[in-house]
């Protein structure tokens, strides 16, 4: 999901709300307790997204939900009574042409003809595209797990893709450039963080509201008629909106502060879980051996990734003798 694109990676520039003030045992618990809550909510949101989508052209709905979810952002934005002046302009249209128009335009086009399930777990290719770049682009060297990580990623990515099956190779490939955009996005985000200090959830309203501008002006130019405004189709708009997005966005935000990076990571291993299981019994998508066999890799390299990132919080922690730090799952 979209929010997904955000909070995987934006949490990080700032550290602002979330557990400040509660004793550290507290904030774990209630970070736990989040991520606990959180995978379900996310996980399902793919369905919910499949079946609105039965409803609606990808693009009509994605011009619907992402700025219906910036404006739930914006009214919690008045309500804690956070400022409302935009971070870097440059650094957050950038962010928000990469992780919001086109990731959740690509996602939710490629959504609307595959599987909820496939898609799910192609989405989390994100981090491995990451690591790459900033392997390429920040000089952060890749060891010895996150190899393996990106080997057993790639492997099940191909898997899963089936280029060799043109009738769906089309969406397969769309979630993956999707998913490198919204690693892109993650990258401008860690430069966006070397030079400024910027509010996470004013970052995250803004690049919401600045990516959905394209998405409306798509949608408008492509749009044959609709939505239908049935019942299937709002339900899965409000869940979208106001779980998958708005509630998402907090619980993940939340635990980011509250926990090691790591451990976070290894907290929403569930989503893509739930997300094929869910659309394996509520929707019939049953995943083919192959796809079986590559849906296993990915999620086996998310927690290779996740695992990593969790014992090298530790070790810096150790070495530093304090409790340890929130660091990013891709250092």
């Amino acid at each position: 999901m979209g929010v997904m694109a955000d909070g995987g990676q934006t949490a990080g520039v700032g550290g602002h709300g979330g557990a400040g003030g509660r004793s550290p045992s507290r904030a774990r618990d209630l970070g736990i307790l989040a991520l606990i809550v959180l995978g379900p909510i996310w996980g399902y949101g793919w369905i919910a997204s499949k079946v609105a989508l039965g409803y609606s052209e990808a693009l009509t709905f994605a011009a619907l939900r992402v700025p219906l979810s910036a404006a739930c952002l914006f009214l919690v934005m008045i309500v804690l009574r956070k400022s409302l002046r935009p971070p870097p302009l440059g650094y957050t249209m950038l962010i928000g042409l990469l992780q919001t128009t086109l990731f959740v335009g690509l996602v939710i086009t490629a959504l609307q003809s595959a599987d909820a399930g496939k898609v799910s777990v192609l989405t989390y290719t994100m981090p491995f595209w990451l690591l790459l770049l900033a392997w390429v682009f920040l000089g952060e060297r890749l060891r010895g797990a996150q190899w393996l990580a990106v080997a057993l990623s790639l492997t099940g990515l191909v898997l899963v893709v089936g280029p060799w099956r043109l009738d769906g190779a089309l969406a397969g490939v769309l979630t993956v450039l999707g998913g490198l955009a919204w690693a892109a996005s993650a990258l401008v985000v860690k430069l966006l963080q070397r030079a400024h200090t910027v509010d996470v959830l004013s970052l995250t309203t803004w690049q919401m509201a600045f990516g959905s501008v394209p998405l409306v002006v798509a949608a408008l130019l492509t749009s044959s008629g609709g939505p239908e405004w049935t019942f299937g189709f709002g339900w899965g708009l409000a869940y979208t909106v106001i779980l998958a997005n708005a509630a998402a966005w907090f619980l993940w935000l939340y635990a980011l502060h509250a926990l090691p990076a790591g451990a976070a990571g290894l907290g929403t291993l569930s989503i893509p879980v739930v997300g094929v299981a869910a659309a394996w019994l509520q929707l019939g998508e049953v995943p083919t051996l192959v796809e079986g066999i590559g849906m296993i890799l990915i999620v086996t390299a998310l927690a290779v990734l996740a695992g990593y990132g969790l014992l090298a919080g530790r070790r810096d922690a150790a070495a530093a003798g304090e409790e340890p730090a929130v660091r990013p799952l891709t250092d």
